[in-house]
């Protein structure tokens, strides 16, 4: 349940792409039950008593368990889930912590029907712990999308664009909350994760096209991707955003699809969460293709959800020419963060899971960068994308010409 492209500057690798595949020690366990014991029994009153009774993964950043209630005077779930975060010791960087701390407060004060997200129990700020409701076993997101079954996928991401939009249009006007809440677990100032990496990238990718990939410069399709860099800024179509909307980190339940993993929680403009309809997933291992169709069914039902906030984009002259503003900051970012250097190999985005090969997810983007930009009337940037994407194939050769759909869908 982590961001699965590490948020550094420079070229970053997959990152924390799956559950943490090594062995816990006991001391990890038996530490992570103690501090949630100890929050469990402080906002209580009276002692607490669990044992650990699954381990969910995590990160090199967090341990994750499901633990069961083996002692208790009041009535509580009979499992519940911990994550217990390791020491934040990169000041430069955001404490995952406090945005998940946050981010969870912020939906547990919402009513039920309100809420696509587990309810949050307790939490301590000096364990940097957090006690959760246990949603079950149920699927991911991705288990649907790699399986062997197209409808239950495609009613699976539908479901997923619907809770996207109802997240969107529950949280808007929120951000002061958020500041609020922010403020309280000791973070004078936050920001969106991609924000310092997305203005980088805008400003070198040009000369990285070059390089790798002999692309010569456009510098109008430069000018109009320099200015999407508003998208995290300041905007008027702002709500809370998980930034990371991966398959992994949504749990398909019996009562609608159930966001997971805020560490990079904030609040930024809807159409960075809204391009991953588009784009699908960049920022994620699971990128594969779309069967006609997909994207466009997923958009109305994630527009139907944020009109009742914003009527305003229920116009395509509104939404569309936002949408490619995002998914043109999404192509490039992405592109910077994968795109073999000139010494590089091609591979997959994720060398231990069933994963894309760089080369075909990121021609992929660019094709279809280059025909929603047609449909916009970006000529500059639809020639551009044109031309990335054969030179992308150009060098990678025959296997980056075609993204394979996701499993479900072959």
């Amino acid at each position: 349940m982590t961001m699965s492209v590490d948020i550094t500057t420079g070229l970053a690798a997959p990152h924390d792409t799956g559950p943490h595949n090594g062995v816990r020690s006991d001391t990890e366990t038996a530490t992570t039950v103690a501090a949630a014991e100890s929050v469990l029994s402080r906002r209580f009153g009276a002692p607490v008593r669990l044992d650990a009774d699954e381990d969910l993964g995590g990160s090199d950043r967090s341990v994750v368990l499901r633990v069961r209630v083996a002692e208790t005077p009041f009535s509580l779930p009979r499992t519940m889930v911990v994550k217990h975060y390791h020491d934040h010791v990169d000041g430069s960087r955001p404490d995952p912590f406090a945005h998940e701390a946050a981010s969870s407060q912020l939906f547990t004060a919402l009513t039920a029907p309100e809420r696509v997200s587990p309810e949050l129990m307790a939490h301590g700020v000096a364990e940097r712990v957090l006690v959760m409701e246990d949603l079950g076993r149920a699927p991911t997101l991705a288990d649907k999308l790699l399986g062997e079954d197209p409808r239950a996928a495609e009613s699976s991401l539908l479901a997923w664009a619907r809770a996207l939009g109802r997240l969107h249009a529950t949280t808007a006007g929120r951000e002061a909350d958020f500041d609020a809440l922010m403020r309280r677990l000791g973070e004078r100032s936050w920001r969106d994760p991609i924000a310092g990496e997305a203005r980088v990238a805008l400003t070198e990718l040009p000369e990285l096209l070059a390089d790798a990939l002999g692309v010569q410069r456009n510098p109008d399709a430069e000018k109009y991707a320099a200015g999407t860099s508003h998208l995290v800024e300041g905007t008027r179509y702002r709500a809370f955003s998980p930034s990371d909307v991966c398959p992994d980190n949504n749990l398909v339940t019996s009562r609608g699809v159930r966001f997971l993993d805020f560490e990079w929680g904030c609040m930024r403009d809807i159409a960075l969460d809204a391009a991953y309809l588009r784009v699908p997933f960049p920022s994620c291992w699971c990128s594969f293709s779309l069967p006609p169709g997909m994207t466009e069914a997923m958009l109305a039902a994630w527009r139907a959800e944020v009109s009742v906030v914003w009527p305003d984009l229920d116009d395509d002259a509104v939404l569309l020419p936002r949408l490619l503003d995002a998914q043109v900051l999404w192509v490039w970012l992405s592109t910077w963060w994968l795109l073999p250097r000139t010494t590089e190999q091609d591979g997959p985005i994720d060398a231990n899971t069933v994963s894309p090969r760089r080369s075909a997810a990121l021609a992929d983007r660019w094709r279809r960068l280059h025909t929603d930009a047609v449909a916009c009337g970006r000529i500059a940037v639809a020639e551009h994308a044109r031309s990335v994407a054969e030179a992308i194939v150009s060098r990678f050769g025959a296997e980056a010409e075609r993204l394979p759909l996701y499993p479900a869908f072959r």
